[in-house]
């Protein structure tokens, strides 16, 4: 049987929580928030330490929780209460850090604690007739958002690099939606792939899943690295 992702281990055991946590992708937006740490005056290590754990546990954790409980899409054997468990406990506990950020370092935080509770449950269980299920929340709430949270928990204010690189990570995640549609939809709806593609030269290729998945997967796995990257390579400048 196909995988269900890229990155997705054989089902069972410890390997179904593994790929719950869809590593590249939650290691793709945390970088948006190492990245929104980093841009502020004056960063400090342990906020953005903080910053990281409380978004690991909402969108790393909480939210994938929650996916899968909708729909089963990476057809893992976790049972439905540990994924409910799960989902409330990392959620809650995100919360709670961040009302904790909020009455330490700035109120500007309360806001954003509220949406990203909002945002994850409605996101991830399609609430409102999927209306918040949509590229564009999914470039606002997955990329623009960790960071911009992450540059306030710093900055303890809003300033224009903030709102360009939120842009950025907008924009970027976007873009990594798009590639992942198509990926998704061959892995795990389509049945049966017929055609060729015929070239000018006289040869023909046949149309097949590796063919559909090589180029959009091999995209995302280099995007990915990218901005880990540029996040690694802003901490060592920052906080190094």
């Amino acid at each position: 049987m196909t995988r269900p992702a890229f990155y997705a281990l054989e089902s069972g055991g410890w390997r179904d929580f593994v790929t719950l946590v869809h590593p590249p992708y939650t290691l793709w937006h945390l970088a948006y928030v190492a990245i929104g740490a980093c841009l502020a005056a004056d960063p400090a290590l342990n906020r953005l330490l903080w910053t990281l754990l409380a978004f690991f546990l909402a969108m790393g954790i909480g939210a994938h929780a929650l996916d899968e409980l909708n729909g089963r899409p990476l057809r893992t054997a976790i049972p439905g209460g540990v994924l409910v468990a799960l989902a409330a406990g990392s959620l809650a506990a995100a919360a709670a850090i961040g009302v904790g950020a909020a009455l330490a370092w700035t109120p500007w935080l309360f806001p954003p604690v509220a949406f990203g509770v909002f945002i994850v449950v409605a996101y991830n269980l399609e609430l409102f007739g999927g209306r918040f299920h949509s590229d564009a929340w999914f470039a606002l709430a997955w990329g623009a958002f960790p960071l911009v949270t992450a540059y306030l928990a710093a900055a303890e204010r809003l300033r224009a690099e903030a709102v360009l690189a939120a842009a950025f990570a907008a924009l970027l995640s976007l873009a990594q939606r798009r590639l992942s549609t198509q990926v998704r939809s061959v892995r795990r709806r389509v049945s049966r792939i017929s055609g060729s593609i015929e070239y000018q030269d006289g040869h023909s290729e046949p149309i097949t899943a590796d063919v559909l998945q090589a180029a959009p997967e091999q995209a995302l796995r280099a995007l990915a690295a990218a901005v880990v990257a540029l996040a690694a390579a802003l901490i060592v400048l920052r906080l190094a």
